[in-house]
């Protein structure tokens, strides 16, 4: 994840740009072992790397990282500590949004005549939310092959550890900075049926969450910071009261996921549940009826099964059987708590 691209890095005068013929040792460093890295294939190697902890990184992406002739990143100082580690002496190249016009000729440049390039951002997976786009629709579009190697990402980090639907979502980025605009883009998410995950900023963390809160109401949501850090946490709650929490909070530092849950639905009414439920008894249990029919609707447990009773007695004294008698389960179930 790129929260900036700082003007100032540049390459280090100790790792000078390679050419195909680089002479650097194509090797990495675990736990003291030194290792070989394999043959790299030609083209744009696009590799993820630690969001935080520096031992999420993958083998393969230490393969990659040693293996290629030089590495695009968004600030060398940041990605030197990475390679330091690993003992990687891979030369760095600076490749960020303020470079982006004219370093992207020159790795084009390389990638034409032999070069294995890799590229990694600061933290995560490149191209999301960082300036890796444009290089590789026109590596692609010259024809160079374009490696995708996955790994960390503050993305799914955030959404796994938020609490909340998964199995459909929208990740936009970050939101605008000016309060107007911020509250249009929210107002045109709103009814998008999925979960929402922003990367936001700690100086406009409480202004976010009170947009957040005052366009889409009392959804449920997860404040996610520094993951995979020593100061990891994850908050979780409806948006007015987080909003609330951090106007009060100080200002909170490192990089922060906003998960927000999907549009809540409205409960169903009597006569929807009612027609639910008569579908429902024709081949389940009082019991079984009662606990899908709650599901599909959001209506509490206790107020279907009183339906469904009275449905059911309905159906006797109406000469139609019911799925089993109505006496069968005279218990009411307990809603989740």
């Amino acid at each position: 994840m790129n929260t900036h691209s700082s003007p100032h890095s540049g390459a280090t005068a100790s790792h000078p740009a390679a050419t195909g013929s680089a002479d650097h040792p194509r090797t990495f460093q675990i736990a003291g072992t030194t290792v070989t890295a394999p043959r790299l294939a030609g083209g744009l190697h696009v590799v993820a790397t630690p969001i935080g902890n520096l031992g999420d990184i993958t083998l393969r992406a230490l393969e990659t990282l040693a293996a290629a002739d030089v590495i695009a990143c968004e600030d060398t100082r940041v990605s030197r500590r990475l390679l330091d580690r690993y003992a990687i002496h891979t030369p760095l190249v600076p490749y960020h949004d303020h470079n982006g016009a004219s370093a992207r000729p020159k790795l084009l440049a390389r990638l034409a005549a032999g070069d294995k390039v890799a590229l990694i951002s600061d933290a995560g997976t490149p191209l999301v939310s960082d300036p890796g786009f444009k290089l590789v629709v026109e590596a692609a579009g010259e024809g160079h092959t374009v490696h995708p190697l996955p790994g960390a990402s503050a993305l799914l980090a955030a959404l796994v550890a938020a609490g909340l639907p998964t199995d459909c979502f929208l990740f936009d980025g970050f939101l605008p900075p000016k309060a107007g605009q911020r509250k249009n883009r929210l107002t045109a998410l709103a009814q998008v049926p999925a979960t929402l995950v922003f990367y936001e900023s700690g100086p406009r963390l409480a202004e976010s969450l009170a947009d957040l809160s005052a366009v889409l109401g009392p959804r449920r949501a997860a404040v996610c910071r520094e993951l995979t850090k020593t100061f990891e946490e994850v908050r979780r709650g409806d948006l007015p009261s987080l909003a609330a929490h951090y106007a009060a909070a100080d200002t909170p530092k490192g990089e922060i996921v906003l998960v927000v849950g999907p549009p809540l639905e409205a409960a169903a009414g009597d006569e929807a549940v009612d027609a639910a439920l008569a579908r429902a008894l024709n081949d389940a249990s009082l019991k079984d009826a009662v606990a899908a029919v709650a599901a599909v609707t959001g209506r509490p447990k206790r107020e279907v099964y009183a339906r469904a009773l009275a449905l059911a007695e309905g159906r006797q004294t109406t000469g139609h059987p019911s799925a089993e008698p109505p006496c069968a389960d005279r218990d009411p179930p307990q809603d989740d708590a």
